[in-house]
């Protein structure tokens, strides 16, 4: 793993395609190595970000396909995440601030999340647009423990 391994998977931007490309990706970085303490983490904030694909980059068009590039060395993954929706609202990444809690259960926001954690799990995010592509990296750092 000293030299990295790398996970490439394209997939349509639909729900069932999804989560089919999310529980792959997770088993393809278990086999390569992942960290069995990070796996949770990294399997949320890739859930959280290409559901955010689905739903909102492809919102009012048609949907067409994500392509996913993971990349995994011993100390730390980067994840890629590129399609051809519409870009990110400002062209840069949500600051992650969660929404607000209602007083009582029946007043909890349906979401508002997702950014939130993909900032909390994650060591580091970039996006930008390209040639009408939103390519999104997400970067989990893993120190060897010893």
């Amino acid at each position: 793993m000293s030299n990295g391994k790398y996970l490439d998977l394209s997939f349509a931007a639909t729900e069932a395609e999804a989560s089919l490309g999310i529980a792959q990706l997770s088993r393809g970085l278990a086999a390569q190595g992942l960290p069995a303490h990070k796996a949770g983490d990294v399997k949320i904030a890739l859930a959280e970000a290409i559901n955010n694909v689905v739903e909102h980059a492809y919102a009012d068009i048609t949907p067409a396909q994500v392509q996913v590039r993971c990349r995994l060395h011993q100390n730390w993954l980067e994840i890629l995440i590129s399609d051809t929706g519409n870009p990110l609202p400002g062209f840069r990444v949500p600051d992650g601030i969660p929404a607000a809690l209602g007083a009582t259960r029946d007043d909890l926001p349906e979401g508002g999340f997702g950014w939130f954690l993909i900032h909390e799990l994650t060591s580091d995010i970039r996006y930008r647009r390209d040639n009408g592509s939103n390519r999104l990296s997400l970067r989990f750092d893993f120190p060897e423990t010893t």
